[in-house]
């Protein structure tokens, strides 16, 4: 099954009871509210990335470095009908699948990263994309972000929180963390977030960062956290 989260219209009327004295409430109490609210902004929230498998999410979370998940997807619908194995991609001709791939920006660095990622799971995995952290991290290309995506959307696997740019501007503007570095900020967001609600909150922030906690413009009148939220971006 293809899994296409843009197939679904985000936020989603809701209607909830706005905190009072939001500001002192404990941190953990604050996330609880803030993960209910975004479950019912963002029900059944997934990666937008169209995929089949482990193995397309994974080329496609690499292509999606620096591009939208919509150029990406006009790439894949085509190169996944050509490329549908690991070693269909690790003996992949360079030249011709960087031209493949070029739409979606700094391709011969991602042509490398896919072509050498799939050589190792021919010769290590069998060909099968692997399902924990520490072997996904000896892919070629492959840091936390894209195992954490990979193992939690593809596998159900809920191996910790993915910290994209969208992620990591809404854990500073919702006071979750003070760090800069992605690794630092996701075990800061591990410890507030339950397991159980690392994959699915994962989307849910990624959704919310880029339909409603935008970069330049919130629109946090239509933001569903905002009571919750103290951030000196705010635009109310």
């Amino acid at each position: 099954m293809v899994e296409v989260a843009s197939q679904v219209t985000f936020p989603v009327k809701f209607s909830f009871r706005r905190s009072k004295n939001a500001r002192k409430l404990p941190l953990k109490q604050r996330v609880k509210k803030i993960l209910a609210r975004l479950d019912k902004a963002y029900p059944g929230a997934t990666t937008a990335l169209a995929h089949q498998n482990a193995l397309q999410l994974l080329v496609a979370t690499i292509l999606s470095a620096q591009c939208t998940d919509e150029r990406v997807n006009q790439v894949t619908r085509t190169l996944f009908q050509k490329y549908r194995t690991a070693k269909d991609f690790a003996y992949a001709n360079p030249a011709e699948f960087e031209q493949e791939i070029r739409p979606t920006g700094f391709f011969r660095n991602k042509a490398k990263a896919i072509i050498a990622a799939t050589k190792k799971i021919v010769a290590d995995f069998a060909g099968n994309v692997p399902r924990t952290m520490e072997e996904m991290l000896t892919l070629p290309g492959v840091a936390r972000k894209t195992a954490n995506v990979v193992l939690g959307t593809a596998y159900g696997i809920p191996s910790g929180v993915v910290v994209d740019t969208h992620v990591h501007r809404l854990a500073h503007r919702l006071h979750l963390s003070r760090q800069k570095d992605p690794k630092k900020i996701e075990l800061d967001l591990m410890r507030v977030i339950p397991k159980n609600q690392w994959i699915f909150a994962s989307h849910q922030m990624i959704w919310h960062g880029r339909l409603i906690c935008q970069a330049r413009q919130p629109r946090c009148l239509a933001c569903p956290i905002e009571d919750l939220c103290f951030s000196k971006d705010k635009t109310i």
